[in-house]
């Protein structure tokens, strides 16, 4: 053995001392980096597989605005991107030359990771030939991320932007195998049109497709223990009620606050951030914003929604191609939802709400006059607020669909899912969900949101036994008729609970 100097040794101790420190710290920041990440797994998988990949991606992420997609990317690429930049909401530049303001964000952007262009582009073809001087001046053999952000918003009107990228990925990036294209765009129905469904230069251009929905009860309770926001199940759900579960929406909610404060603080106060929300929201996703809204206000006000035809009849929007679209961006955007009820004709198809934010803030803050900042904390028992969390728990349970099949143990049994309506004028009956199972059995369920266990009386069992025959009799259906409750505590134990032949709970829906 070699035998060193003391001050040597005592050299090699702290070299290997140090080694050791950043070894620690690397691994420790490496789990802070997991786990700011809420949920977004098989999300985040799918994207670092395709960066490990030998070949050129063109990766495309979508989903409604506040959904976190920025966020994703960012947070997985943020030391790989040898080029990033956004869009300029033209919601923010309206009056205002959009296409050259555009053209000067994109060039900024440029400068910022390093290119030596002299001037701001006169067009988007030459923007993007200046993004690939750029990239060519980067290391060819590192795998290279672009990451363009909010990419609807730089198509302006005749700005020729569509072609440039056709021209950008056609013509030199789908030959580079070291190439990494990210795009996100919150309008959805831009990115169906324009990249996914497009005929053009880009048809079947994109290598992968991800759409980011809204978090489930579940992620939400991980993003809650990951802040230190302490809240109970029950406050959970009536949380996710009002803000759907957005990530950016449950990011302003303070530690330390009851869900009534937080509800005051976010949507009844001055100035209160999502208060605001509305208008901005659909102004900036939609070019026909103010259509939109008007649909989604006509919608708001019937549970089950209207058909085409009551749309058109209620909101005078003219029948015809324009209102296709209109209802196409609003359904492919999570707006709204289409759906034919159990045992009704396929052509009749009907229109519902779905988007939990856009139904609170029409519930209680549009064209509302209250002042009172402290609205939510003051009517929490009243009969309003009580309806609300009964109708909108029903909506919250058709979103957490595959959580209730799990709980059903039918996760593999295909499944078609439903609301009916008796077609009786009188004597009539509503189910809130079907669902009509392959293996020859309906969960007809019920919905209950409740503050303690849901107790079944005998003018409710008899209101039970009405529907079980009145859907029977209608519907003339063959399978086995199993009555089913989801709620939120469970089902007290009485003379009629036999009734019921499996209970789902909010423990259910938080898996």
């Amino acid at each position: 053995m070699m035998f060193l100097p003391h001050f040597e040794q005592n050299s090699v101790r702290l070299f290997c001392s140090k080694r050791y420190f950043l070894y620690i710290c690397s691994k420790i920041n490496a789990k802070i980096m997991a786990q700011k990440i809420i949920g977004r797994k098989q999300e985040s998988k799918e994207l670092l597989d395709l960066y490990k990949e030998n070949k050129p991606v063109f990766a495309v992420i979508y989903g409604r605005r506040r959904v976190g997609k920025t966020f994703l990317v960012r947070e997985l690429f943020q030391d790989k991107m040898s080029f990033y930049h956004t869009g300029l909401s033209p919601y923010e530049l309206s009056g205002q030359k959009i296409m050259e303001q555009q053209l000067a964000s994109f060039y900024s952007s440029l400068v910022r990771y390093g290119s030596k262009s002299k001037k701001v582009p006169s067009s988007w073809l030459e923007a993007f030939d200046a993004l690939i001087n750029l990239l060519e001046e980067q290391d060819a053999d590192k795998r290279q991320v672009i990451f363009i952000d909010e990419l609807p918003w730089l198509d302006t009107p005749r700005s020729g932007f569509v072609t440039a990228l056709e021209h950008f990925w056609n013509g030199w990036a789908a030959g580079k195998q070291n190439i990494m294209l990210i795009v996100c765009g919150s309008a959805t129905s831009w990115i169906s049109d324009k990249l996914l469904n497009n005929k053009g230069g880009l048809f079947d251009r994109t290598t992968d497709e991800i759409k980011l929905r809204p978090f489930t009860l579940g992620e939400c309770e991980e993003y809650y223990q990951a802040n230190n926001i302490v809240m109970s199940k029950f406050d959970q759900i009536q949380c996710y009620m009002a803000t759907g579960g957005i990530p950016y929406y449950i990011s302003m909610l303070q530690k330390g606050k009851s869900l009534a404060q937080n509800m005051d603080r976010l949507f009844f106060e001055p100035a209160a951030k999502l208060g605001l929300e509305f208008d901005r929201l659909y102004s900036s996703l939609f070019t026909n914003a103010e259509d939109c809204m008007t649909i989604v206000r006509l919608l708001a006000q019937k549970r089950q929604g209207y058909t085409r035809k009551e749309i058109v009849s209620l909101t005078k929007i003219p029948n015809g191609g324009g209102l296709s679209a209109t209802l196409k961006s609003l359904e492919v955007s999570d707006f709204i939802t289409s759906y034919v009820k159990y045992d009704y004709p396929k052509r009749e198809v009907y229109f519902r709400l779905t988007d939990f934010y856009s139904k609170f803030y029409l519930s209680f803050i549009d064209g509302r006059k209250t002042t009172n900042p402290h609205f939510w904390q003051d009517n929490l028992l009243t009969p309003e607020l009580t309806a609300w969390r009964g109708f909108t728990f029903e909506s919250l349970c058709y979103y957490h669909l595959p959580q209730i099949k799990q709980a059903l143990g039918i996760s593999g049994v295909q499944t078609e899912v439903s609301p009916w309506k008796s077609r009786k004028e009188k004597d009539g009956a509503q189910i809130d969900m079907i669902i009509d199972r392959a293996d020859r059995i309906i969960n007809v369920c019920e919905m209950k949101f409740c503050e303690d266990d849901f107790s079944i009386n005998a003018a409710y069992d008899k209101n039970l036994r009405h529907k079980l025959s009145t859907f029977a009799e209608e519907t003339k259906c063959r399978s086995s008729l199993h009555l089913t409750l989801v709620t939120t505590y469970g089902l007290k134990f009485n003379e009629y609970a036999g009734r019921v032949q499996s209970v789902v709970t909010m423990d259910d829906l938080f898996k």
